[in-house]
Protein backbone atom coordinates (compact mmCIF):
# COMPACT_ATOMS: atom_id res chain seq x y z
CA UNK A 1 0.00 0.00 0.00
CA UNK A 2 1.81 3.52 -1.29
CA UNK A 3 1.88 6.20 1.38
CA UNK A 4 -1.11 8.11 -0.44
CA UNK A 5 -3.31 4.92 0.24
CA UNK A 6 -2.40 4.90 3.54
CA UNK A 7 -3.21 8.66 4.02
CA UNK A 8 -6.63 7.91 2.87
CA UNK A 9 -7.27 5.59 4.77
CA UNK A 10 -6.27 7.63 7.75
CA UNK A 11 -8.25 10.90 6.97
CA UNK A 12 -11.18 8.47 7.21
CA UNK A 13 -11.05 7.43 10.46
CA UNK A 14 -9.98 11.10 11.50
CA UNK A 15 -12.71 12.39 9.73
CA UNK A 16 -15.04 9.90 11.24
CA UNK A 17 -13.78 10.34 14.72
CA UNK A 18 -13.70 14.57 14.42
CA UNK A 19 -9.98 14.17 15.01
CA UNK A 20 -8.94 18.27 13.73
CA UNK A 21 -5.22 17.50 14.56
CA UNK A 22 -4.87 14.41 12.56
CA UNK A 23 -6.82 15.34 10.25
CA UNK A 24 -5.14 18.67 9.58
CA UNK A 25 -1.54 16.60 9.87
CA UNK A 26 -3.21 14.20 6.95
CA UNK A 27 -4.38 16.89 4.68
CA UNK A 28 -0.68 17.89 5.04
CA UNK A 29 1.22 15.02 3.90
CA UNK A 30 -1.84 14.47 1.30
CA UNK A 31 -0.75 18.15 0.19
CA UNK A 32 2.89 17.70 0.01
CA UNK A 33 2.24 14.50 -1.88
CA UNK A 34 0.10 15.98 -4.29
CA UNK A 35 3.04 18.77 -5.10
CA UNK A 36 5.75 16.19 -5.32
CA UNK A 37 4.16 14.35 -7.96
CA UNK A 38 2.82 16.77 -10.20
CA UNK A 39 5.99 19.22 -10.06
CA UNK A 40 8.07 16.26 -11.34
CA UNK A 41 8.43 14.12 -14.03
CA UNK A 42 5.11 12.25 -13.47
CA UNK A 43 6.67 9.14 -12.30
CA UNK A 44 5.57 7.58 -9.64
CA UNK A 45 7.54 8.43 -5.90
CA UNK A 46 9.62 5.68 -4.48
CA UNK A 47 8.98 4.47 -1.08
CA UNK A 48 12.88 6.67 -0.07
CA UNK A 49 11.19 9.30 -1.64
CA UNK A 50 8.21 9.72 0.36
CA UNK A 51 10.10 8.87 3.43
CA UNK A 52 12.03 12.22 2.67
CA UNK A 53 9.13 14.06 2.06
CA UNK A 54 7.43 12.71 5.31
CA UNK A 55 10.73 13.75 7.51
CA UNK A 56 10.60 17.48 5.17
CA UNK A 57 7.25 17.74 7.04
CA UNK A 58 8.36 16.35 10.24
CA UNK A 59 11.36 18.55 10.58
CA UNK A 60 9.37 21.79 9.82
CA UNK A 61 6.84 21.20 12.56
CA UNK A 62 9.21 20.62 15.26
CA UNK A 63 11.53 23.81 14.19
CA UNK A 64 8.10 25.97 14.53
CA UNK A 65 7.41 24.36 17.76
CA UNK A 66 10.69 25.11 18.93
CA UNK A 67 10.90 28.76 17.53
CA UNK A 68 7.41 29.10 19.32
CA UNK A 69 8.71 27.60 22.71
CA UNK A 70 11.69 30.07 22.79
CA UNK A 71 9.15 33.02 22.42
CA UNK A 72 7.21 31.68 24.94
CA UNK A 73 4.67 30.45 22.82
CA UNK A 74 3.14 26.99 24.42
CA UNK A 75 0.02 27.74 23.07
CA UNK A 76 1.29 27.79 19.29
CA UNK A 77 4.02 24.73 20.03
CA UNK A 78 1.95 22.07 21.34
CA UNK A 79 -0.46 21.28 17.98
CA UNK A 80 2.65 21.92 16.32
CA UNK A 81 3.79 18.55 18.43
CA UNK A 82 1.06 17.52 18.01
CA UNK A 83 0.65 17.23 13.99
CA UNK A 84 4.47 15.65 14.40
CA UNK A 85 3.04 12.37 16.77
CA UNK A 86 0.53 12.15 13.68
CA UNK A 87 2.66 12.49 10.72
CA UNK A 88 5.84 10.19 12.37
CA UNK A 89 3.28 7.31 11.94
CA UNK A 90 3.97 7.34 8.19
CA UNK A 91 8.27 7.06 9.24
CA UNK A 92 10.21 3.68 9.38
CA UNK A 93 11.00 3.32 13.13
CA UNK A 94 13.31 5.50 14.49
CA UNK A 95 16.88 4.67 15.75
CA UNK A 96 18.38 4.99 18.92
CA UNK A 97 21.04 7.85 19.34
CA UNK A 98 23.30 4.23 20.46
CA UNK A 99 22.23 2.57 17.11
CA UNK A 100 23.16 4.94 15.42
CA UNK A 101 26.44 5.47 17.34
CA UNK A 102 27.40 2.39 16.42
CA UNK A 103 26.85 3.13 12.65
CA UNK A 104 28.82 5.95 12.91
CA UNK A 105 31.42 4.05 14.51
CA UNK A 106 31.57 1.73 11.93
CA UNK A 107 31.59 4.17 9.01
CA UNK A 108 34.66 6.10 10.50
CA UNK A 109 36.51 2.99 10.95
CA UNK A 110 35.61 1.25 7.72
CA UNK A 111 36.79 4.50 5.63
CA UNK A 112 39.54 5.24 8.29
CA UNK A 113 38.43 9.23 8.87
CA UNK A 114 40.39 11.09 10.62
CA UNK A 115 39.36 14.28 11.93
CA UNK A 116 36.86 17.18 10.83
CA UNK A 117 38.05 17.20 7.41
CA UNK A 118 36.12 13.79 6.44
CA UNK A 119 33.18 14.67 8.22
CA UNK A 120 31.23 14.93 4.70
CA UNK A 121 32.34 12.04 4.09
CA UNK A 122 30.98 9.86 7.02
CA UNK A 123 27.84 12.11 7.08
CA UNK A 124 27.22 11.08 3.19
CA UNK A 125 27.41 7.39 4.21
CA UNK A 126 25.64 7.64 7.09
CA UNK A 127 22.75 9.51 6.18
CA UNK A 128 22.34 7.46 3.06
CA UNK A 129 22.33 4.03 5.36
CA UNK A 130 20.03 5.18 8.03
CA UNK A 131 17.62 7.41 5.45
CA UNK A 132 14.25 7.68 7.37
CA UNK A 133 15.14 6.25 10.94
CA UNK A 134 17.06 9.26 12.35
CA UNK A 135 17.08 12.68 11.48
CA UNK A 136 20.61 14.63 10.16
CA UNK A 137 20.99 16.50 13.32
CA UNK A 138 21.27 14.02 15.42
CA UNK A 139 23.55 12.44 13.08
CA UNK A 140 25.09 15.18 13.11
CA UNK A 141 25.75 15.81 16.39
CA UNK A 142 27.49 12.23 16.75
CA UNK A 143 29.67 12.51 13.79
CA UNK A 144 31.21 15.63 15.09
CA UNK A 145 31.30 13.74 18.68
CA UNK A 146 33.48 11.00 17.19
CA UNK A 147 35.62 13.24 14.98
CA UNK A 148 36.91 15.60 17.59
Amino acid sequence: MSLQQKVMEQMKVAMKSKDSVALESLRAIKSALLLAQTSGSGAEMTEEEEIQLVQKLVKQRKDSAAIFKEQGRDDLAEPELAQVAVIEQFLPEQLTEEEIEKVVVQTIDSIGAEGMKDMGKVMGIVSKELAGQADGKTISAIVKQKLA
